[in-house]
């Protein structure tokens, strides 16, 4: 899979993308910053959320359009409200773009209706993140596979038919090239309800790349998953929590994002192949191990007992296997304490 020029795979380095979400707390100013925080920490793809509180929900005060969940952060709002405070308007879009591309930056969107893609495309977006409450939104997904465009897919809550019915629904519809994420929708997300074992299976089962859309707290989870060949992370930004949002609790702040970067191409590059033996940095090292010294200063013809010989570091005398066998052996000449113990010393 590759959006725009970079190639994404087991093979390369693992891509990160920082979600902005409604992290810019209804600022512009505080949008291009998010940005601008991203290049500095090296972040290759920035994403943004697409709607509008009347393209994702309807105004209503029925109990049904609140959430009512106490371990949930959002608990007691009302849909319509969380949506008008958390959503990115339509017209800093393109601003938005405008800076992330001036930086070298990768942006696109979450698109969360029919109309937000139809605007979009408008904006050339490179690809699509489909977000995991609309993996059941038939029309949506049908919508963006026509684009043609990548399309990232999160899996949040769906069972094994649901990721099914929109791998086959996005390729009925187009030639989009697809990755999906695994992703536990709970905000901010439990470690224990994780399963990073999930990432393989879902490989195996779909034929696709696979990553993590990653709502825990810190960043431990995301490099974990890089073993389990993750090749996408995508984890909430914001420039300082303590700023408050509704996405706050479980973003991370610019130091941790480079921590995160550079860990998680660490993992990557920790994960090589399979290998034993000595490896070339490790070569200088062999010497350090332990081998047979002479212990004592001993004259020719002394006999070599426990008493006068070690197994020590360093690795320039005999191996210890011969520890056993050496005892008993008479020295052919002189030596002082801290000899290597060699055939030398003690055959003709």
């Amino acid at each position: 899979m590759k959006i725009k020029n970079i190639k994404i795979g087991t093979i390369y380095p693992p891509i990160v993308i920082a979600e902005m979400s409604g992290n810019h707390n209804r600022s512009l100013n505080n949008a291009l910053n998010i940005v601008e925080q991203a290049k500095l920490c090296g972040v290759k793809f920035l994403k943004l959320q697409t709607y509008t509180p009347d393209t994702i929900t309807i105004n209503s005060k029925r109990k049904d359009f609140f959430i009512n969940d106490k371990k949930n952060i959002w608990h007691g709002k009302k849909l319509y409200e969380l949506y008008r405070q958390a959503y990115t308007p339509w017209e800093w879009h393109l601003p938005i773009f405008q800076k992330a591309k001036e930086l070298g930056i990768i942006c696109f969107s979450t698109p969360f209706d029919p109309s937000a893609v139809d605007f979009l495309e408008t904006l050339n977006v490179p690809a699509y993140k489909i977000a995991s409450f609309e993996i059941t939104d038939f029309p949506l997904i049908k919508k963006i596979a026509e684009t043609n465009k990548p399309i990232i897919l999160s899996t949040g809550m769906a069972t094994i038919k649901e990721i099914r019915e929109a791998v086959k629904l996005i390729k009925k519809n187009g030639k989009s090239k697809f990755a999906l994420l695994k992703c536990t929708s709970s905000y901010p997300a439990d470690p224990i309800n994780i399963n990073l074992k999930t990432i393989i299976d879902m490989r195996k089962k779909f034929k696709c790349e696979v990553g993590i859309s990653d709502h825990t707290l810190g960043i431990g989870v995301a490099v974990a998953s890089i073993s389990f060949q993750s090749t996408i992370i995508e984890k909430h930004f914001t420039l300082k929590r303590s700023d408050g949002g509704v996405d706050s609790k479980f973003s991370i702040e610019p130091d941790e994002m480079k921590i995160l970067i550079k860990e998680v191409n660490s993992a990557w590059e920790a994960i090589g192949k399979i290998k034993y033996g000595c490896t070339a940095s490790e070569k200088k090292s062999l010497n350090h191990r332990k081998s047979i010294y002479i212990t004592k200063d001993m004259k020719k013809g002394e006999i070599i007992t426990q008493k006068n010989i070690k197994v020590i570091r360093p690795a320039f005398g005999l191996h210890s296997k011969y520890f056993d066998k050496v005892i008993g052996s008479k020295l052919i000449k002189n030596v002082k304490s801290g000899t290597a113990l060699k055939w030398e010393l003690i055959r003709k």
